[in-house]
């Protein structure tokens, strides 16, 4: 053999670099490799970047902070698989950072990691790519970028991938993107809910849970209810439920299922499986609160569709809610209580709950939580709604005390429902009773000052309901609420002006009440709101005009009309007409100005008033203000002239010094009566004499001085004893005449007589009564003339007098107003004729009374305006 020669090694290239091994210990050495042509430094340094960041939030800040960020994103689009593949590793583990997040959106990379998603890629590469993804779509901007980059579509496709770690990065990320209606429009396009529901059949709860609540997003909308049906998705959701190892997923199963039920179809689907019976007994035997909180939440949503409550009904919901009323946890009672509330449309299931239901509901408003009261409370309010049955069940239930101790809560929603439930227990008399007498007047108070428009709107509301009788109005009056009330009819909102209006409406039925809403300017708030086209609604005009009822003499000057159920007391004055909006002034300040050239104001005062001893030798001529006595003169000339009265007078009568404002005449008997048969008018003559010498006695009542008892002198009205005694001799003898149009043309004579007596038509513009009343101002030295001192009036003089003294009497008659010194009176007297018979009884007409022309005459009205214009 021949002997080996030793092959010498040929020396490398001299343009070649000799490999160079580096150790690196800075992050900082490895940044600066990821800007190196070479695939294998780029890999390796990718490669130690992904470790290091993995070790947590301080590197991936550091790497940030060294600028690794923008190099990395270049190498996402790396021809080099490897290189490709470590940099999508990187983002996936450095998204998580929410300041590389926002750098990564400003470097606009979205559509790069998208990419990443392509079938032909790696699982790895697919993994760490929707790693990336998940965790930028938990803010809006992201989900955006991925939405408009077409993202969605290959999330979708990777559900069925073989890895579960992609499924459930894909999965989240779509959880994340659905939350945005324009995502959930276009995933109903990709038709995702078949991979969604294989999800369900996952070995991993992490991704089956994520799969639930992503469906439980998407089947708000109707579309994704229909699709998930139609793939049988109720089935996967109902075996859920029925796997006892998979009660971390029941929650959110019952949420997916309270979407669908939502859907009659479904209702019916359900149903026709055994499925609702599995999902109520599943609700009312389940020991853990979210389910069975879940569970009721279902059965409320889908209990607003009228067809689902009539199921439910049939299925006997009404037991499970029953029951979990009963439950130890308060979110429980809660959901009971609000499913309770939606089944009550149903009137099956009202009644159901009047024996098992209401008395628990009741126990609920002695919960220490005030959320339970709020749900307790609203349930309770749509069972006694338009049912007395429910609301005697309440009250049987001892519901009263509670509830009013609800009102003092410190939540609007548990207020405003225990106030409802009040006023639907208040229209029953006897419950409103009971309520009364635990004191609701004063609980009602602190309703009434809340912020909370609903609130206001439904205590005024069972104000208006509890306030029907004069000791609840006394108590409401007495304990403050009238002011606040009063401040309700400012409200801006409709139905708290609304119920406010209506609640005064009520409290003014009785005069103290009245004048106390008066006092507190109730009827200048109500002008103002009425005024407003936009404010003013039925129930502020007729509070206006109840409150008008209190304060004749303004109504009187607004409406120009009084009717027959208007009776006018003593200190009536009328200042003649005033606009809308224009405040009339109180009768003492009237009195205390000077004469002017404004139209007189007649006084009605049929009380006088004496001055104590001391004050009596005050002569001086001065206005009503200052003296008491000053119209001594002007009575006793009234006095010389009465004794010329065609009226004799007894010898022993003595000047009549106080009246009652409401005489003992049996005014509301004459009244109920003046629309009827004339036969109904008569009475016996004992009666008629009874009365009479009653209300002799009442005029013969002893004198009260002013200023008597107290230090100080009291202001009074002007004293007007010519009227007093017109009343006394009306009462005397008109009263007694049993034919009521006898009365009218007997009483229409008297008024005439004292106003100067028949006027012909020609002779009108003659008849001095301007001067007459000029001279009254100047002796009174007052704007404000009594009634009884005016010896020569007009239309509206002999009017005002004529409604004054009839309403004494007991004849019923309005008062109108009409234009340039026009006024007259209007009565309605039965038909002679039987023509126009109803019932059986002539037919009631309307007359109108001359005062003027022919003092007594009658004139029928047919056509108003022309018949007024031809008889005035």
């Amino acid at each position: 053999m021949g002997k080996k020669i030793k092959k010498e090694v040929e020396p490398p290239p001299k343009d070649v670099f000799d490999p160079l091994m580096i150790e690196s210990k800075k992050a900082a050495t490895v940044v600066l490799m990821l800007n190196s042509p070479e695939e294998e430094i780029l890999a390796k340094a990718c490669e130690a970047i992904y470790k290091f960041a993995l070790k947590g939030e301080e590197n991936k800040t550091t790497l940030l902070e060294l600028g690794a960020v923008e190099p990395l994103t270049k190498l996402l689009t790396h021809e080099d698989k490897i290189v490709r593949r470590n940099a999508t590793m990187i983002f996936g583990i450095l998204a998580s950072n929410n300041d590389v997040k926002k750098l990564l959106r400003e470097l606009d990379v979205m559509n790069s990691v998208i990419a990443q998603l392509a079938p032909e890629e790696e699982v790895v590469i697919h993994e760490f790519a929707s790693l990336c993804l998940a965790n930028m779509s938990a803010e809006y901007t992201s989900k955006v970028q991925i939405f408009e980059h077409g993202g969605l579509e290959p999330l979708i496709r990777l559900l069925s991938s073989p890895d579960p770690d992609v499924k459930k990065n894909s999965m989240e990320c779509i959880y994340n993107l659905v939350q945005d209606f324009q995502c959930r429009a276009k995933l109903q396009e990709l038709n995702a809910i078949p991979p969604i529901l294989d999800l369900l059949k996952s070995e991993y709860p992490v991704i089956q849970l994520l799969a639930l609540k992503t469906l439980g997003v998407i089947t708000n909308d109707k579309e994704s209810r229909i699709m998930l049906r139609d793939n049988q998705g109720l089935d996967h959701l109902i075996k859920i439920l029925e796997t006892k190892e998979l009660n971390d997923l029941h929650i959110e199963a019952l949420a997916v299922i309270a979407n669908c039920l939502e859907d009659m179809d479904t209702v019916v689907q359900i149903q026709q499986t055994g499925g609702l019976k599995k999902l109520l007994s599943f609700a009312e035997n389940s020991t853990i609160p979210d389910i069975q909180k879940n569970a009721a939440k279902a059965i409320t949503k889908a209990a607003y569709d009228p067809e689902n409550r009539k199921l439910f009904h049939e299925q006997e919901v009404e037991k499970c809610l029953v029951a979990l009323l009963g439950s130890e946890n308060d979110g429980t009672k809660i959901a009971a209580s609000q499913a309770i509330s939606a089944m009550c449309e149903n009137s099956g299931s009202k009644d159901f709950f009047n024996n098992q239901g209401i008395p628990q509901l009741i126990q609920l408003l002695k919960s220490d939580n005030e959320e339970v009261w709020e749900a307790a409370a609203l349930a309770l309010a749509h069972l006694t709604t338009c049912n007395p049955a429910n609301a005697n069940a309440a009250a049987e239930a001892d519901g009263i005390d509670p509830l009013i101790n609800v009102l003092s809560s410190k939540r609007d929603g548990a207020i405003a429902n225990a106030a409802t439930v009040l006023t639907n227990m208040a229209m029953q008399e006897p419950l409103r009773l009971n309520i009364q007498n635990h004191d609701i007047m004063h609980a009602i108070i602190s309703p009434l000052r809340s912020a909370n428009t609903v609130v206001q709107s439904k205590a005024a509301l069972a104000v208006t309901a509890t306030a029907c009788d004069v000791e609840a109005r006394t108590e409401l009056r007495n304990s403050g609420g009238l002011e606040p009330l009063v401040e309700l009819l400012r409200s801006k909102n409709d139905e708290v002006r609304k119920h406010a209006s209506w609640a005064v409406m009520v409290c003014a039925g009785d005069e103290l009440t009245a004048n106390e809403l008066c006092r507190l300017r109730a009827l200048d708030i109500l002008e103002e709101v009425n005024v407003s086209g936009t404010r003013k609604n039925k129930f502020s005009e007729a509070a206006y005009n109840k409150l008008l009822n209190n304060n004749l003499s303004l109504k009187y000057s607004q409406t120009g009309y009084l009717s027959s159920s208007n009776i006018i007391n003593d200190g009536f004055y009328d200042y003649g007409r005033i606009n809308p909006g224009t405040k009339l002034l109180p009768l003492k300040e009237l009195c205390l100005q000077e004469p002017s050239d404004l139209r007189a104001v007649l006084l009605i005062n049929s009380k006088s008033y004496v001055s104590p001893p001391s004050s009596m030798e005050d002569k001086s001529d001065v206005g009503y203000g200052r003296s008491i006595s000053s119209s001594s003169s002007l009575r006793r000339s009234s006095k010389e002239k009465n004794k010329k009265n065609s009226y004799h007078f007894s010898a022993g009568f003595g000047s009549p010094i106080e009246d009652k404002s409401e005489p003992a005449s049996g005014r509301n008997t004459v009244l109920s009566k003046s629309a009827t048969k004339e036969k109904g008018w008569r009475k016996s003559k004992g009666k008629k004499e009874e009365e009479k010498v009653k209300e002799e006695e009442e005029v013969m009542a002893v004198p009260k001085f002013v200023g008597e008892g107290s230090s100080e002198k009291e202001w009074c009205p002007p004293s007007d004893p010519d009227f007093s005694m017109y009343v006394y001799e009306v009462t005397k003898s008109i009263l007694p005449i049993t034919n009521i149009k006898e009365q009218i043309e007997d009483l229409a004579k008297y008024v005439a007589e004292k106003m100067g007596g028949k006027i012909p038509k020609e002779k009108l513009p003659d008849f001095s009564w301007e001067l007459h009343i000029s001279e009254l101002k100047f002796q009174l030295k007052s704007n404000v003339i009594p009634i009884g001192h005016v010896k020569k009036g007009i239309f509206y003089h002999r009017a005002l007098l004529f409604k004054a003294l009839a309403d004494r009497i007991g004849i019923g008659c309005s008062l109108v107003r009409g234009e340039y010194g026009r006024a007259w009176n209007e009565v309605m007297l039965q038909n002679d004729s039987r023509k126009g018979v109803i019932g059986g009884l002539p037919a009631p007409e309307m007359y109108v009374i001359d005062l003027m022309f022919h003092p007594g005459g009658l004139m029928k009205l047919r056509s108003r305006e022309a018949d007024l214009y031809r008889f005035l």
